[in-house]
């Protein structure tokens, strides 16, 4: 006898077949087991789904004949079904999110996963393990525990004196990493198969994070006992992982934001480092932020969450106010350095109204990166723009280096003699002369780090290290770094001590613990403060404080740390709290202005965008929807809650020939804003039907955006 079971399918949420579909099976199948069911024409893997299905995609009101449900092609009974928790975070995910639930949840499975037949990924499950490695290398064996400083023994017994969520203030340099090793070693030590999620943002930061890890727990649990799950693996890589996880041999799961997802049975503990960072934030797909779908998932599986920053976002430091002022998370301040002498670093800021004119390293830091030289020391200089300059003008004419596809100018990089569109990508070689008018004297305007290296160079040509050889100055960023293992083997070299004076961009300046670092300059920091974005000032405060904190984290440096800031508004209050390393006074005085302004986390936004052949579309149907909110059925109840503002251009309005624009919405209520958002699904995909629409590419609504 057959059985009729839902099944969710890798399906977007404006298509026909966005929410779980019927199929048969010769046997019942619990919610949560892996299937590969036919679709047209195509055979996909799906999940078997609890019969009513939460998601955000409404129900299907169309009668369908049962005659014609068809049957699944197999079920992979191999795999234990995925647990309750893990269905309850996709369907949370893709409520909240405005995306289907199928669309979330196969997303968040391992590509290779949804090409395997039964038959392969039972072989693949019966290979045997590696034989244990009983002489691990020098790297993995278990290192002598470092003694915990006073502040990191009472965060970490606060940790284990309340349930939670926490947010771990600590500046950089404060050990934030080994509080995380401490808790996760005893989360993992008080139960026999608990697992425990380390997330950080960056596919850079990982290799430091699980070379760390691997040594403290591998002798203990097993080589399989810590994997790694980001997007710079190979399909069959992150397939391992995955299924590490899932079976619980894999006691500690290392990952960017992608890992929130991963399938964890046993999860006792997740701890997500550098909270505050926008790459936890997705922009594509469901456009999720990994950060609070672990402080919820946290919620679901029983499990303690600890976010970790020396430089927390807005949201998360106004929720860790105290409780009384309804403040939800316990906030946990390691103020101190680890070390006696690794005093934080001194901010020491340069006014270059007063310095020579179109200098680029005012004389001040010059004079102070020779000293650090000549000492045998390290500096940091940087930089968020890569590239030798945004622009190439001509003078005569006022030709630029538009992109013919895009809004925006190509950037000039003088290593290749190109122009390069970096965001539709759009490369020609450098012109002779100017297209326009034939001056052969075209320049370029600004700066970015590739000539910021090649002026740090001509400055410092007179200067020898204490040895007598010529300075060594590397570039770290997107540019030198494309080829794999290349960010690895420059870093390697940073740490060995090869590098003098190392320029890039804010690769660089975030989580890398460099040790011989003293001192660190931020060459061009002032477009953030007069920015439209109400969240510029601040990324630039984190960016700033988090580069800071690559100096002087090396207790045994003799020399004081230093933090330099070329600028020319030295008196900004952004600059004085700098200088004070002072982000409580920040942090609040931005808050007064948000809440003052009814911005976040006093208020809750959502974006709708739209793509389309003219900007005329994109704007219409944006505003089209927006009057036809009218007519929903509870407009009454919400819309006195909801404010929907007309349409604009996007800020880069054009990307590869597909004209962007969006709407912003915005609500006091959390709820509010959620149920009409919800409401409001059927009304967009309406709107594709419009004559006025016609050319319309796609749409996406964007919950909590980072960038407005």
């Amino acid at each position: 006898m057959t059985t009729p079971i839902s099944v969710l399918v890798h399906t977007p949420m404006y298509s026909q077949v966005a929410s779980a579909l019927t199929y048969l099976s010769d046997e019942p199948l619990a919610p949560g087991t892996l299937v590969r069911v036919p679709l047209g024409q195509r055979e996909l893997l799906g999940v078997v789904w609890d019969e009513v299905t939460e998601s955000a995609t409404p129900p299907r009101t169309a009668p369908f004949d049962p005659a014609k449900l068809r049957p699944i092609a197999e079920a992979l009974q191999a795999l234990p079904a995925l647990s309750a928790s893990w269905r309850a975070l996709i369907n949370f995910a893709a409520n909240y999110y405005q995306r289907g639930a199928g669309e979330v949840a196969l997303a968040a499975l391992p590509p290779q996963l949804r090409d395997l037949s039964g038959l392969q990924l039972a072989k693949r499950l019966k290979k045997p393990a590696p034989p244990e490695n009983t002489s691990l290398p020098k790297s993995l064996v278990t290192p002598d525990l470092i003694a915990l400083t006073a502040e990191q023994a009472r965060a970490i017994n606060q940790f284990h004196a309340h349930p939670g969520p926490f947010l771990l203030f600590g500046a950089t340099g404060s050990g934030k990493t080994e509080v995380y090793m401490r808790c996760t070693a005893d989360t993992l030590a008080a139960s026999p198969d608990a697992q425990a999620l380390i997330m950080v943002p960056e596919i850079n930061l990982t290799p430091q994070l699980e070379e760390r890890f691997k040594a403290h727990f591998c002798p203990r649990y097993g080589d399989a006992s810590v994997v790694s799950l980001h997007s710079g693996m190979t399909p069959a890589q992150r397939l391992k992982s995955w299924l590490a996880a899932h079976s619980g041999a894999a006691r500690i799961v290392l990952g960017t934001r992608m890992a929130v997802f991963a399938s964890l049975p046993h999860l006792k503990l997740i701890a997500v480092d550098e909270e505050h960072d926008p790459s936890y934030k997705s922009h594509e797909g469901a456009r999720y932020s990994a950060r609070d779908l672990a402080v919820y998932r946290g919620r679901l599986d029983g499990a303690k969450v600890l976010l970790g920053s020396a430089t927390p976002s807005l949201e998360s430091w106004h929720h860790s106010r105290a409780a009384a002022e309804g403040g939800r998370y316990l906030r946990l301040e390691m103020p101190s350095r680890v070390g006696v002498n690794a005093a934080l670093p001194l901010v020491r800021r340069v006014d270059m109204n007063h310095q020579p004119k179109g200098c680029v390293i005012s004389p001040p830091l010059l004079a102070a990166i020779a000293q650090r030289i000549a000492a045998g020391e390290q500096s940091m200089v940087f930089l968020n723009r890569r590239g030798y300059a945004p622009v190439l003008t001509c003078n005569d004419c006022d030709w630029k280096s538009t992109c013919p596809h895009c809004s925006a100018y190509r950037v000039f990089h003088k290593i290749d003699r190109t122009l390069r569109c970096h965001h539709c990508g759009f490369a020609e070689p450098v012109p002779r002369a100017c297209p326009d008018c034939g001056n052969v004297d075209i320049t370029g305007l600004g700066r970015g780090t590739e000539r910021l290296e090649e002026q740090l160079t001509l400055l410092l040509t007179g200067i020898t290290r204490s040895d007598g050889s010529a300075v060594r100055i590397a570039r770290i960023d997107a540019d030198t770094t494309r080829l794999k293992g290349a960010l690895a083997s420059q870093l390697a070299q940073v740490h060995a001590g090869d590098v003098d004076v190392l320029v890039g961009t804010q690769m660089i300046a975030k989580g890398h613990d460099f040790r011989r670092i003293t001192l660190v300059a931020a060459i061009n920091p002032d477009g953030a403060l007069f920015s439209s974005d109400f969240r510029a000032p601040e990324r630039l405060f984190g960016l700033l404080m988090q580069a800071a904190g690559r100096a002087g984290r090396d207790a045994s440096n003799t020399s004081r740390s230093e933090m330099w800031v070329q600028t020319f508004h030295p008196t900004h209050p952004l600059f004085e709290a700098l200088k004070r390393n002072d982000y409580p006074a920040f942090a609040q005085s931005q808050l007064v202005e948000r809440e003052q302004a009814a911005m976040p986390p006093f208020s809750f936004q959502a974006l709708v965008r739209a793509e389309a052949r003219t900007q005329e579309t994109a704007q219409a149907f944006l505003n089209l929807a927006s009057q036809a909110s009218v007519d929903l059925p509870d407009a009454a109840q919400l819309l006195p809650h909801i404010t929907l503002y007309p349409a604009v251009p996007m800020s880069i309005q054009r990307v590869a020939n597909v004209e962007r624009a969006q709407m912003l919405i915005e609500s006091a209520s959390r709820t509010a804003l959620q149920r009409f958002l919800s409401a409001w699904q059927a009304t967009l995909q309406s709107q594709r039907a419009r004559p006025e629409c016609k050319g319309l590419l796609r749409w996406a609504v964007d919950v909590d955006p980072l960038l407005i």
